[in-house]
């Protein structure tokens, strides 16, 4: 496990959110959708599925489900990593909030480039160095017990940064000029986020639940734009991904591993109050 000697965790509401990732480690969902090929996500899917898993022989059905539901993951990723530019093996990407290290991973297996990723949960960081060894990856995929909010990489390093559902922990304008300090002009920054309507989403009961259910704080949809705006991210690309992502939330709430957050994610995207986007920004 990579540590650092100073913790990354600097406020109350940090240690919070390390302590919930830290011990809610069994939580079967991304457990189980990793099993099907060592891919461990920390995010949700996209895609229409194929209802017919839903089909078939009784004892099987189960198995089928989480095998369809980590496509839907992978497609996720895939389609983040599609939107990153041009990556050669001789550059570097940073994996702000990098979960268990899927996305990292994929990263690395498609561009053959160094993949660093930071948690401020050490559970994770530990479990994503374990993956990365496990495939023969780790002397260019890395995990380390940091936080994106100052994450110890030299300025202008990086290529391209994502986050894959993880901007809801911070401060957006403390996040972006940490990128913008750690990209390189012309580099790229990805995120992919669910992100409250600005009119109705902070009134929305559903948005109100899954706040709660995953001690974060949802931004409004405006927010993104103007913490880009401040500093020199332009946004090149934006996908509402909302309707592409309610069939992954319908199949998953007819699964063994729904966690009861299902209903709130559906009616949220159903009725307005909450958006998927994806985001695209070039730094200038």
């Amino acid at each position: 496990m990579t540590t650092t000697a100073v913790s990354p965790l600097r406020t109350d509401f940090e240690r919070s959110v390390a302590n919930y990732w830290n011990t809610n480690r069994a939580d079967p969902v991304n457990l189980r959708l990793g099993e099907v090929d060592g891919l461990y996500h920390h995010h949700y899917g996209v895609g229409e599925p194929d209802r017919s898993v839903l089909e078939g022989p009784p004892e099987t059905r189960e198995q089928r489900i989480i095998a369809e539901l980590h496509r839907l993951e992978n497609a996720q990723a895939d389609l983040l990593l599609d939107h990153l530019g041009p990556i050669t093996p001789a550059d570097a990407l940073l994996d702000g909030g990098s979960g268990r290290g899927g996305t990292s991973i994929m990263a690395n297996a498609r561009f053959g480039c160094r993949v660093d990723g930071v948690s401020i949960s050490e559970y994770q960081v530990g479990f994503a160095n374990e993956q990365a060894a496990l495939r023969g990856v780790a002397d260019r995929v890395q995990f380390h017990f940091r936080n994106m909010l100052d994450a110890g990489i030299a300025s202008g390093s990086r290529q391209a940064i994502w986050t894959n559902e993880t901007t809801m922990y911070v401060d957006l304008f403390d996040l972006y000029a940490e990128f913008a300090r750690m990209l390189r002009f012309g580099g790229r920054y990805v995120c992919v986020t669910g992100c409250a309507n600005d009119v109705t989403g902070r009134r929305s009961k559903s948005v109100s639940r899954i706040n709660e259910h995953y001690t974060c704080d949802i931004h409004p949809r405006s927010d993104y734009f103007k913490a880009l705006a401040a500093h020199d991210l332009v946004p090149i690309t934006v996908v509402d991904l909302t309707a592409a992502t309610i069939p992954y939330w319908e199949l998953r709430a007819r699964s063994e591993v729904a966690t009861g957050i299902e209903q709130a994610f559906l009616t949220a995207y159903r009725e307005g109050s909450f958006h998927y986007l994806l985001i695209a920004a070039d730094r200038v």
